[in-house]
């Protein structure tokens, strides 16, 4: 080879490598240890290719949103969801099923700025389909992540996970349906709720409100290994109250758990408080922050009651003052 070719030679490899060098640094950087964005990545494209090990983690936690309900989720990332493990499992699930490209492509924005978000392109988000949602949402959690517990919270509930991650992890591993039960509960045939597929009987079957609640992972596992045979109802809350029925399972009623369509008040002790504005959690978790207090002023709105499972459930949920 003459002196000039080998020259040219060498001087298109060079080219070649100057070319790889920045590419190589950049997917080295992108690739580093612990990135949350690379993490979310890795989680949600499990179920593709070839298997990749499972994210591990005790408690897991799915947050149902809404495509644009981008202050909530930034007003619950700000506070409650810096509570807990750093290795805890939080995700914002949205269904996308109905979303055009525009707000698809949004989303991906956000997931790659904060790489919190699960995107179930099988679903489409409304509430009249959120029982759908939450049926998937199971099932993709039981495919893809090694967890002992979810909890299944609203994206305007305020959750103390570090005080339930505690005491989730003081337990024996029970099948667990964890929250605040309701048991007499009439099935609405009129308005915005109403329910004409529910034919099981006049009323609904004790069921854990929606604002939060928690199952372990052997429910989870259950459900996820029957979704194409469950029955979806209205309301999500009740569907999977309906799902669990037969089971012989614990129903841990908690009245730590403000989980009604509006919130009873506040209360140093409550795991999950519902129905709080983005203004709400921030000052929730400041004065948490301050003082180890959730609340300014504990006060009560409404009357609670503590679940007997000793009567039948038309006779179950009998409402007094006193109670938190």
């Amino acid at each position: 080879m003459s002196c000039r070719r080998l020259r040219r030679h060498t001087s298109s490899i060079f080219v070649f490598l100057l070319f790889l060098l920045p590419m190589y640094l950049g997917i080295l950087y992108v690739l580093k240890c612990g990135d949350p964005i690379i993490d979310s990545y890795i989680v949600q494209k499990m179920d593709v290719g070839a298997p990749v090990e499972k994210y591990k983690t005790f408690l897991a936690v799915l947050v149902t949103t809404s495509s644009n309900h981008i202050e909530k989720r930034d007003a619950a990332r700000e506070t409650w969801l810096t509570y807990g493990n750093s290795s805890m499992f939080k995700r914002f699930v949205i269904g996308t099923g109905s979303a055009d490209q525009n707000e698809v492509a949004r989303l991906n924005r956000e997931n790659r700025g904060q790489g919190d978000l699960l995107l179930l392109d099988n679903v489409h988000d409304s509430y009249s389909t959120l029982s759908s949602k939450v049926l998937h949402m199971l099932a993709w959690l039981d495919k893809n992540v090694d967890f002992e517990y979810v909890l299944k919270v609203d994206d305007d509930s305020f959750a103390r996970l570090d005080v339930m991650e505690k005491e989730l992890k003081q337990r024996s591993g029970e099948s667990l349906y964890w929250g605040f039960f309701h048991g007499d509960a009439k099935v609405p045939k009129e308005g915005p709720l109403e329910d004409h597929d529910w034919v099981l009987c006049d009323r609904y079957v004790p069921y854990a409100l929606g604002g939060g609640y928690v199952l372990s992972a052997d429910l989870v596992h259950y459900i996820a290994a029957n979704v194409d045979s469950l029955k979806l109802y209205r309301s999500e809350d009740v569907t999977v109250g309906a799902w669990l029925g037969p089971l012989s399972i614990k129903r841990e009623h908690d009245v730590r758990f403000d989980t009604m369509n509006h919130s009873r008040g506040c209360s140093n002790q409550y795991l999950v408080t519902h129905k709080q504005s983005e203004d709400e959690m921030r000052k929730k978790h400041q004065h948490l922050q301050k003082t180890g207090r959730l609340c300014e002023t504990e006060y009560r709105k409404a009357k609670s009651y503590v679940y007997d499972w000793t009567v039948l459930p038309s006779a179950c949920c009998k409402k007094k003052s006193g109670i938190i």
